[in-house]
């Protein structure tokens, strides 16, 4: 194995999310979630499954965790179900049986010597909440905002780490205007930034309301992701070029970047609006005019300076980016590598787009997510054999040590995912885990890429 070099505190985790691994959907007191409700529309998922029971986690919790430990894993970033809490997103009292699972599940990790990094909002908004305009309401936002800070009470005597809310632009984009992620809706653009900044104003109100409300200090960020450029030389003209590429206003990336949702947030900063017009004009089906969309925007914007309280760390979700230059984008060749899931194989983009986040942002950084999947499956051995993931990660960390190298402040990884889960619209057919699971048996198998992991991090620690 190549070896990786990271500094000796670097923290190895790992992830998953309340719906993808759950399952548990109506028991102990739980509310339905727009993704209980979406998955049973036709056609929505790809081989017409759904999380009812994922991988059993909720009654598997331990076994996951012990495999965490014996792989060395040091921390587990994982999802709070906002109904298994509040049923209805805001009822009058939570629900005790909710509380008590997640209760075990940090205990557990403690136990086994896991530090846990809770997220509470991983896109599993309450259904009913949902049927009262969800997001484009005021009430939804008080509603996260009460949320968040009855699980930072709770169990900030125990978890440091916080994450708001999981891929904004995910939420935003794919839930609400291309229609594949639950709700299901097909707003237009314009519509659909109105979502992005009600989520916007829920972090920002819930980041106080969670200071005040913990037990003891903590730290709280949120996780982005987006379109991410890398150099296609070392020349400085195409290093700019990428910096440049990475944060501009296209049609293509309005929805899919991290800049308009992270220069509010963090830099309080409203977005570009005389660039962004002219696209989100042009993507409405009606009359509305280049001025009404641009006062719009400024209107419903106007509060940018007030949605950037302070922040402890940045969490990134990287997968790929696009390499480019002073010439412009370099075209993929026929053939270019590809996971399972038809996503291009870029590893420079853990080194260029941690480095330009951070010359944006100024904030420590996690990596919350980086991953691929495999077409894995038992072989006649008995085992799972991934070196696909094996190379991919080694690739992709190799990079991100070199970035660490340049003095960006990377304070840990985690793999997505830790076990294989229920992938969304692409339901179970795509494999992220190191850990297998065989769906009919819901047995374990741990893949070779759990022995490399376990291995990095054990060498890592020399």
């Amino acid at each position: 194995m190549k070896h990786i070099h990271f500094p000796k505190d670097f923290i190895w985790g790992t992830a998953s999310s309340s719906y993808q691994t759950e399952g548990a959907y109506n028991r102990d007191g739980k509310g339905a979630s727009i993704w209980d409700t979406f998955c049973q529309k036709s056609g929505v998922i790809a081989d017409s499954s759904d999380g009812t029971l994922a991988c059993c986690y909720y009654d598997n919790y331990e076994e996951d965790i012990r495999f965490m430990a014996n792989a060395g894993i040091r921390a587990y970033r994982f999802s709070v179900s906002w109904p298994r809490i509040f049923p209805n997103g805001d009822d009058p009292a939570v629900n005790p049986l909710g509380l008590a699972f997640y209760d075990r599940v940090v205990d557990c990790c403690i136990r086994y010597g896991i530090q846990p990094h809770i997220t509470l909002f991983h896109w599993d908004l309450p259904q009913s909440l949902s049927d009262r305009d969800g997001w484009l309401s005021a009430h939804t936002i008080e509603a996260f905002v009460r949320y968040a800070a009855v699980i930072c009470e709770h169990f900030s005597d125990r978890v440091t780490y916080f994450s708001t809310i999981n891929e904004p632009q995910i939420i935003s984009k794919m839930g609400y205007y291309d229609g594949l992620h639950a709700p299901g809706y097909r707003l237009s653009m314009l519509e659909t930034l109105d979502i992005l900044h009600a989520l916007a104003k829920a972090h920002a109100l819930a980041v106080p309301a969670m200071r005040r409300a913990a037990k003891k200090p903590v730290k709280i960020g949120f996780s982005s992701t987006g379109n991410l450029c890398y150099p296609c030389s070392e020349n400085e003209a195409d290093i700019c070029a990428a910096r440049t590429m990475t944060f501009a206003n296209t049609k293509e990336n309005i929805l899919f970047c991290h800049h308009i949702f992270c220069d509010a947030v963090i830099n309080g900063l409203a977005p570009d609006f005389e660039a962004l017009a002219p696209e989100i004009t042009a993507d409405l089906k009606s009359d509305d005019t280049l001025n009404f969309v641009t006062q719009h925007l400024k209107n419903v914007w106007n509060d940018c300076s007030e949605l950037n309280p302070p922040l402890d760390f940045l969490g990134l979700n990287i997968y790929n980016g696009h390499k480019a230059g002073a010439d412009g984008f370099t075209k993929r060749y026929a053939g270019f590598p590809k996971t399972a899931l038809k996503w291009p194989v870029t590893p420079e983009v853990m080194n260029w787009g941690t480095r330009f986040l951070y010359e944006r942002y100024h904030l420590p950084i996690f990596i919350t997510e980086n991953g691929l999947s495999c077409n894995d499956h038992i072989f006649l051995d008995g085992k799972v054999h991934d070196a696909e993931r094996i190379d991919f990660l080694t690739r992709y960390l190799l990079q991100l040590s070199e970035s660490i190298k340049e003095g960006t402040p990377v304070m840990g990884y985690f793999h997505w995912s830790f076990t294989d889960n229920f992938e969304w619209h692409s339901g179970y057919d795509e494999r992220f885990g190191l850990v297998y699971i065989d769906y009919p048996t819901q047995k374990r198998i741990p893949k070779d890429s759990y022995y490399w992991y376990q291995n990095l991090i054990a060498d890592s620690a020399e």
